[in-house]
C-alpha cells in the first residue's frame, strides 16, 4: 500500500488512500495501541460502495511526525482532534464521515462537537468517548481501577521507561487482554509493530495518559476547548454506536437513555457479540455496514 504524506501546521500526516478521488470522503482513525491496520477488512465494502476512504496515522505513529522538532508532543484529546480538522482542511475536504475506536473515536466524537459543518455523520466505536480533564475523576471500584492498570503505570517514571524499553511487549499485552476471546498472530502484530518505532510514539502516548488524569498540562491554545468539552456537550451529526460484548474493560452497559442524551441524532446503538476492545478488526463488515447506512441517509 502506498502511504502518501500531508502537512498541516503542526504534522506531516501520513494516510492511506483508498477508492475513488470523487467519491464521498470516510475517515477511519485508530486508537492507541494499534495503527492503519486495523481497518485493512473494514475498507473494501466501503471502496464497494464507490467512496473516497482515507486512512491516517496518528499523532506518533508510524510516519506521522512533527514539522518542527520544537513542537510539544502532547497528546490530549483536543489535540487529536484538532489533527482530523486539519488533515481534512489539508487535503481540501469540507464533508466527511468518521468512525474511530479508542484514540480515534475520542478524536471523532470532538470534532463531531466543533466542526458539526465538516461531519456528515459518525459511527462511533465505544460511544461517547469525551473526557472531562478540567476535574480529576473520583476513584472507581477495585475492578475498574485494575483494568486501568496501564493508565496508572504510565503516570510513573517507571511506566514512561518500561514503554520506551518495552513497548512491543506491552502493546502485545494489552492487545491480547483488551480482546481475550481473540487470537492475534505473529503475522498480525508484525504488521503493526512498526508503527509503534516512532520517535515520538512514547512522549504522545504517556502525555496523552498524564494529562487526563490531569498529572500534565495541555497545550495553552486548548485551553479554552477543554473547558467546553469538561461539560459533555452533545454530538448532534447523525450516529451509529457499536460496542464489543467481549471487551477486557467488562461488557458494556446498555443504556439507550443515556446515548440519546450524548447524541440526540442516534440512528441506532448496537451491542456485537465475539468483539473486543478493537472491534474493526474482528467484526470489520458491522463497522463498513454502519457507515454505508449512515451515509446513505444523507
Amino acid at each position: 500500500m502506498t502511504i502518501n504524506t500531508v502537512r498541516t501546521e503542526i504534522l506531516d500526516i501520513a494516510y492511506e488512500d483508498h477508492g475513488s478521488e470523487n467519491g464521498f470522503p470516510v475517515i477511519l482513525l485508530h486508537g492507541f495501541p494499534y495503527d492503519v491496520r486495523s481497518w485493512d477488512d473494514v475498507v473494501p465494502p466501503l471502496i464497494g460502495e464507490g467512496y473516497h476512504v482515507l486512512v491516517p496515522y496518528l499523532r506518533g505513529y508510524g510516519p506521522t511526525t512533527f514539522v518542527r522538532e520544537d513542537s510539544p508532543r502532547v497528546a490530549q484529546q483536543a489535540a487529536i482532534a484538532q489533527d482530523v480538522v486539519d488533515f481534512s482542511s489539508a487535503l481540501g475536504i469540507d464533508r466527511f464521515a468518521v468512525a474511530g475506536f479508542d484514540w480515534g473515536n475520542r478524536a471523532a466524537c470532538i470534532t463531531s462537537i466543533l466542526r458539526p459543518d465538516l461531519v456528515a455523520c459518525q459511527v462511533a466505536i465505544g460511544g461517547y468517548s469525551v473526557q472531562n480533564t478540567v476535574l480529576k475523576n473520583p476513584p472507581s471500584d477495585a475492578i475498574t481501577e485494575s483494568r486501568l492498570w496501564y493508565q496508572w503505570y504510565f503516570n510513573t517514571e517507571q511506566g514512561r521507561v518500561g514503554l520506551q524499553e518495552n513497548r512491543r511487549d506491552i502493546i502485545r499485552y494489552l492487545w491480547k487482554t483488551w480482546s481475550p476471546k481473540w487470537e492475534y498472530t505473529d503475522e498480525v502484530f508484525h504488521r503493526s509493530a512498526p508503527s509503534f518505532d516512532n520517535p515520538d510514539f512514547v512522549a504522545v502516548a504517556i502525555h496523552s495518559y498524564r494529562h487526563r488524569h490531569i498529572n500534565a498540562p495541555g497545550e495553552s491554545r486548548f485551553l479554552e476547548v477543554e473547558k467546553h468539552l469538561s461539560s459533555q456537550p452533545p454530538i448532534l451529526v447523525p450516529s451509529i454506536i457499536l460496542r464489543g460484548m467481549d471487551s477486557g474493560f467488562g461488557t458494556p452497559d446498555i443504556n439507550l437513555e443515556s446515548d440519546r442524551l450524548h447524541f440526540p441524532n442516534l440512528v441506532g446503538s448496537k451491542m456485537i457479540s465475539g468483539a473486543g476492545h478493537d472491534l474493526p478488526v474482528q467484526r470489520p463488515l458491522e463497522v463498513s455496514s454502519a457507515l454505508i447506512d449512515l451515509i446513505d441517509q444523507l
